[in-house]
């Protein structure tokens, strides 16, 4: 989840530039009236000196705003964004714009991080996933080149064939809908009521405006109660509380040893079953494209708090 840009008061952008043109413009008809009114009292050659030397100050006062309001926050952006926020976060703004400017920035490389750590995934764990099907469909080809191999036997090794490449294709297809949940999808907002609504085993304790985008909180809503139908839970409980939503079932919940794997692509205790291990995944990576995320909770069930 990116890092929140700490808001403080600082002058707009448009104050600033308007002030520095409105002292360039101003400054030479002050020290015209000047030289009119009050020319004769000091002399010229004082009245000359004195407003040089207001306009000195008023370039060195100008010039150090500029510089830390304007110029040192678009370095520091720069030099972050140069480093794809491998190195110190800015923490100095200037204004509301470039602050604005600062979050955007943090989110672009929070995504590009993300994203690469999801190509890292794939070459980490899709390897090992595939080399088990890819090893059986060997093993199964060598064995019905063999002429004496029995009906029955080559119907087993036809059999195990299919299986494997189907499991292929559903680890394929994981990894395709993983990067899929990394697309920009435009913030929104959407009930809760009418999210769950006809969803089979979800029950609300407390309803209300979720500030997530309908399309990502179908995807969730979706993987979190599949998944928790598919360990035995008849009941699934969502509570909206003021900046999170809280899901409980009643399944036999998460193991002590499973706990910190939970969210890793490929890690499932279904895989006899055709599961995959790329709900969770899939269902974090969209919540943090938004700003939000997802923490496994202590629970008599499974249990899980999506902060917004």
């Amino acid at each position: 989840m990116p890092r929140r840009v700490i808001r403080k008061w600082r002058p707009p952008l448009a104050l600033v530039l308007g002030g520095t043109l409105a002292t360039v413009f101003f400054l030479p008809i002050i020290g015209i009236a000047y030289f009119r009114l009050a020319g004769g009292v000091l002399g010229w050659a004082e009245t000359a000196w004195m407003i040089g030397w207001m306009a000195f100050s008023a370039t060195l006062i100008l010039g150090a705003l500029l510089w830390r309001l304007v110029l040192r926050p678009v370095r520091a952006l720069t030099r972050y964004a140069q480093q794809e926020g491998a190195g110190e976060a800015p923490n100095h703004y200037g204004t509301p714009e470039f602050s604005q400017l600062g979050q955007a920035v943090l989110e672009m490389t929070s995504a590009l991080r993300g994203r690469e750590a999801v190509l890292r995934s794939y070459a980490d764990h899709v390897t090992h996933e595939l080399k088990s099907p890819l090893t059986g469909i060997q093993g199964a080809a060598e064995l019905l080149g063999n002429s004496d191999i029995s009906d029955t036997d080559r119907t087993k090794l036809l059999s195990g064939i299919t299986a494997n490449t189907q499991r292929m294709e559903a680890l394929l297809d994981g990894q395709r809908a993983l990067a899929r949940a990394q697309e920009v999808i435009p913030a929104g907002t959407c009930r809760l009521s009418e999210v769950l609504d006809g969803m089979q085993g979800a029950k609300i304790a407390n309803d209300g405006i979720i500030p997530l985008p309908r399309q990502v909180m179908d995807v969730v809503v979706t993987h979190l109660v599949g998944n928790a139908r598919a360990h035995g839970a008849s009941v699934v409980v969502f509570d909206l509380q003021e900046t999170r939503l809280l899901v409980h079932d009643d399944g036999l919940g998460i193991s002590e040893g499973n706990r910190a794997r939970i969210f890793d692509p490929f890690f499932t205790t279904r895989r006899e079953t055709g599961g995959t291990g790329m709900g969770l995944p899939i269902v974090r990576r969209m919540l943090q494209a938004q700003g939000a995320e997802i923490t496994l909770m202590d629970g008599p069930g499974a249990a899980f708090a999506i902060r917004f």
